[in-house]
């Protein structure tokens, strides 16, 4: 729903307040002696523009439901932001720009979700932010699914997200995955500016970059509208403003406005040259722009009253909107109780009731695969949970992602089968990069629960989005199938090595990896109610489904790792093991066992979350007296030797895999009952020497 905010003619005082930010980003960058001043120096106008007189926004709501959505993806450039969240209101003070870049400050180097009110996603990595609209686009029309599909007109859940991004942003090839995605999307929703400035780091980006842009955006199937700049290079503010205009009419296809600028424009000395991209512009040059501005160059940071209360007004315009806009929410409500509960429950982020009866359980007789006892979760969860959608990088039937019966989110007019504007699968194609950032754009989106899959050695390609999941602490979730060697045939170059090592690695992010079906199902149940990005290691091999009635529970996965298996007394060696390798691991106990030595069998299916628990518990768990132990993965060993210990052992791989079945690979790489009890007795030596 397009909401005009009843534009005025632009004033004497609208340029004064634009020429009042390009200054104050050079005097910021100054002040802390590094930063990026060019591109915001010349993406003043275009900002303004955008919060002045464009965006559905409300400064003292910074949360409103109704609102657009601003992404700044060229991040670099922060200062273009912050500086219209000072003008706005949203809580950054002047004082926040003097201290840019510093320790504490509301205004870091990069733009901070959850840091400072009115970053709504996390930038920097060019090409992310473009993704994370995509991504956002998509959700704001599965919530109009959720919300108010009958309505054909407009609706209190129909809203813009707009994106500024920049010549590199447009190189990354994340960019180019999700714009190609939002294409066949037709996402009429979103708007994005592209800063075609031809500047980078290095100079002229025809170094690297000299393709036609417009067409490709053409070949997507966007709407491109050229604005090229003024004779001396300033932002032709009127044609950007028209182009806007007619991206906000644009309800069928995203639009790109391709807004040819110069960077730092208009610094006498250095428009147009790459030190304006990343350095400050020194204390000479932004004295001689000042001059050019009309401003006096001995005042820094010069923000006066009749600028801010000129720019403030934009408080009262936002508050206008949601006035108007919570009068057609309201008579939304009063039609649509059952909807309105569900909005209720998503924005309080509560789960429904008695959810949990719906998963599976599964019985011993049958040997299951993980990733197959997933996708029946999956089936589950999606009964219960309206707002639960994902999909994969087109491998949903190796994934076992599919929701069934949950339709292709896919525009009508695709003419696809199963096409649904509001279906529950969303079909990624092979683009793994795009599918991580789009999720985080699904989940900065505010009210449903999405995940996305591919095999666990392809999350190479998706690491990016994946270290800002974590950055974000966004509930995402990642399911990664197809986890060791016991893939088999496919080879090595699609068998996962160092992946959980790698992942491990990357701080807020939780790796589990469950040794069962029902390991599967409580690790699930606990995804869902810790709302953390997440992800769920599945093995494409059938794995025995442990008789729980000689063993410890699957609820407690949720300790991260506990004793599957015990001794009767003190254990002499300890077993730790992860996934398929867990079933090894009570092999070798029963072997270990006949040969007079007491074994613990400890699954072990994330070491996150066991490194949450008390002490007390893991210390029960691993009794620090018992030095005898024996870590168990089909992966390299980097990061067991913590849990081990010096004495320990490690059963692992330390080399690339091959092509051969499953039993083979596990055979001739190690994995096999007598390799354990060899490292078992290895280990017992070492404590014995010690």
């Amino acid at each position: 729903m397009t909401m005009p905010l009843n534009k005025v003619p632009w004033s004497n005082a609208d340029d004064q307040a634009v020429k009042v930010a390009r200054a104050l980003a050079m005097d910021a960058v100054q002040k802390v002696g590094n930063g990026h001043p060019g591109t915001a120096m010349t993406l003043a106008p275009v900002a303004y523009t955008l919060f002045q007189r464009f965006l559905k926004h409300d400064p003292s709501d910074p949360n409103w439901l109704g609102r657009d959505r601003f992404i700044l993806s060229c991040g670099h450039s922060s200062l273009t932001l912050y500086i219209q969240l000072l003008f706005s209101g949203y809580g950054v003070e002047l004082n926040d720009l003097k201290n840019f870049r510093t320790w504490g400050s509301l205004t870091p180097g990069h733009p901070e979700y959850g840091h400072t009110a009115g970053v709504e996603t996390t930038t920097g990595p060019l090409g992310q932010g473009v993704a994370n609209g995509v991504g956002m686009a998509m959700a704001a029309r599965y919530e109009r699914g959720l919300f108010d599909p009958e309505n054909a007109g407009v609706s209190p859940f129909d809203h813009n997200i707009w994106v500024i991004c920049s010549d590199g942003d447009l190189q990354e090839g994340v960019s180019a995955e999700a714009s190609s995605l939002a294409g066949v999307q037709k996402l009429g929703n979103l708007k994005v500016i592209y800063d075609d400035n031809r500047i980078s780091i290095e100079g002229d980006t025809h170094l690297a970059f000299n393709e036609d842009v417009s067409m490709r955006y053409k070949s997507y199937g966007w709407n491109v509208i050229e604005v090229a700049a003024m004779g001396d290079g300033d932002v032709d503010r009127d044609a950007l403003e028209k182009a806007m205009d007619v991206a906000v009419s644009e309800l069928e296809k995203p639009t790109l406005i391709r807004l040819q600028t110069v960077i730092a424009w208009p610094a006498p000395a250095l428009q147009n040259t790459a030190k304006s991209h990343g350095s400050a512009l020194g204390a000479e040059e932004v004295t001689a722009t000042k001059k050019v501005l009309g401003l006096d160059p001995e005042v820094h940071f010069y923000f006066p009253s009749e600028v801010e209360n000129h720019v403030r007004a934009v408080k009262t315009r936002g508050a206008a909107l949601k006035v108007q806009w919570q009068k057609d929410f309201d008579l939304w409500r009063k039609n649509n109780q059952e909807r309105a509960n569900l909005l209720q429950r998503l924005q309080l982020k509560e789960l429904p009731a008695n959810w949990e009866e719906a998963l599976p359980t599964f019985a011993i007789e049958k040997e299951i695969a993980t990733r197959k006892a997933s996708g029946d979760t999956i089936q589950a969860l999606a009964s219960k949970f309206p707002e639960f959608w994902g999909g994969s990088a087109d491998l949903a039937e190796s994934n076992n992602t599919t929701i069934e019966g949950g339709g292709s989110f896919l525009p009508l007019t695709s003419g696809l089968k199963n096409a649904n504007p509001y279906g529950r699968n969303i079909h990624y194609g092979i683009r793994e990069h795009a599918m991580g950032a789009i999720m985080n754009g699904i989940a900065l989106h505010g009210l449903t629960k999405t995940f996305g899959g591919t095999f666990l050695v392809f999350s190479d390609y998706m690491r990016g989005a994946v270290r800002l999941s974590a950055l974000m602490q966004l509930p995402v979730t990642y399911v990664w199938s197809h986890d060791s060697i016991g893939l088999g045939e496919d080879g090595p170059t699609h068998q996962p090595v160092e992946h959980i090592a790698s992942l491990r690695a990357i701080p807020g992010l939780t790796v589990v990896r469950p040794a069962d079906a029902n390991e599967v199902v409580s690790a699930w149940k606990e995804i869902i109610r810790r709302k953390k990005p997440t992800g769920i290691l599945l093995s494409r091999q059938n794995l025995p489904v442990f008789d729980r009635t000689k063993m410890a529970p699957a609820s407690k996965v949720g300790n991260g790792a506990y004793i599957l298996s015990d001794c009767d007394n003190t254990p002499d060696v300890i077993l730790i093991a992860t996934g398929s390798e867990v079933a090894l691991a009570l092999d070798s106990q029963k072997s270990l066992t006949q040969q007079g030595i007491a074994t613990r069998v400890v699954s072990a299916p994330s070491l996150e979350w066991f490194a949450e628990q008390p002490r007390s518990y893991r210390d029960s768990v691993l009794p620090p007296k018992v030095l005898a132990r024996v870590s168990i993965e089909a992966g390299i060993a980097l990061g067991w030797r913590e849990l081990i210990g010096d004495c320990g052992e490690a059963v692992s791989l330390e080399h690339f895999g091959a092509s051969a079945s499953a039993g083979t690979l596990f055979k001739e790489f190690g994995f096999t009952t007598a390799a354990v009890v060899d490292a078992a007795h290895r280990a017992l030596k070492s404590v014995k020497n010690r």
